[in-house]
């Protein structure tokens, strides 16, 4: 489920791709803690209870620190939609996991069946 490796040694920055592609790209890790915990109007408290929950794993600088790929934003936002509805952090977790794992599902099913059709 997580978008990117733990303990990531850099920062996604060296031999990474132009700036124009991380801009189109979901998983590079663009957002600190800090800015990551303002946009969503959460603590980095929490953001860190979503790392242990395992449903994000930021990747680290080169010093260190969290940093968060849109991707794993957008996992946090739906995370703090259930929270804020009174689901605990684990079971929203484990909410998201199982919906991101029914999509991959649903996806893979209309891969097939398109390709079931093409072949008839």
């Amino acid at each position: 489920m997580q978008a990117s490796p733990a303990g990531a040694d850099d920062d996604g920055l060296s031999g990474a791709p132009s700036a124009e592609d991380r801009f189109d790209d979901d998983d590079y890790p663009a957002y600190s803690m800090g800015a990551a915990a303002e946009m969503l109007g959460v603590t980095p408290t929490f953001l860190r209870a979503l790392g242990a929950a395992k449903l994000i794993e930021p990747r680290r600088s080169s010093g260190g620190h969290r940093r968060y790929s849109r991707y794993q934003l957008r996992l946090a936002a739906r995370a703090r939609e259930l929270v804020d509805q009174g689901t605990p952090v684990e079971a929203a977790c484990r909410i998201i996991i199982l919906e991101d794992q029914l999509a991959e599902a649903l996806r893979i099913n209309a891969a097939y069946e398109r390709e079931r059709s093409a072949g008839n």
